[in-house]
């Protein structure tokens, strides 16, 4: 019996690394309708200005852009809905605690597909950067880019 390889399905959120400065992390699973979950697995997904709300005890992602599938048909999914994150009542409480500090929210860092085949969404804790604080990061980007090269 041949063992199937596994093509690991990954999307990353790029920008949040340089926006904002991640505090912790957590997984959490999606809520997903009809053709969505095809879509992830085509890697048809953007985050642009993703974040993720606390409303009435639930957390939901806003901004995460799943294109409609290609082979879809009139059942095909808005490709912008508010999608619902799967997280257990302790998590979600204590969400809300951090965020409920100043200056902290909830981003998207990526979403991927386990072992299992189910989609789940990386988030994290952050706290946005000030400008001063990315013109750090990109000189410090640099340093290390000319240090692998051999510049210095």
């Amino acid at each position: 019996m041949k063992k199937k390889k596994i093509d690991r399905i990954e999307v990353k959120y790029k920008k949040a690394f340089f926006n904002f400065e991640l505090l912790e992390t957590l997984i959490a699973g999606i809520q997903l309708v009809g053709t969505e979950i095809k879509s992830i697995r085509e890697r048809k997904v953007s985050f642009n200005d993703a974040y993720c709300v606390l409303r009435k005890g639930e957390l939901f992602v806003k901004g995460l852009h799943i294109a409609e599938y290609s082979h879809g048909n009139i059942f095909n999914h808005d490709p912008d809905r508010q999608k619902k994150l799967l997280l257990n009542k302790k998590e979600l409480i204590n969400l809300r605690r951090k965020i409920d500090e100043k200056g902290l929210t909830i981003v998207p860092i990526k979403i991927f597909i386990n072992e299992k085949g189910l989609a789940k969404l990386e988030i994290a804790v952050a706290k946005g950067k000030k400008k001063h604080d990315k013109r750090e990061a990109i000189k410090e980007k640099e340093f290390r880019r000319n240090i692998k090269k051999g510049e210095f």
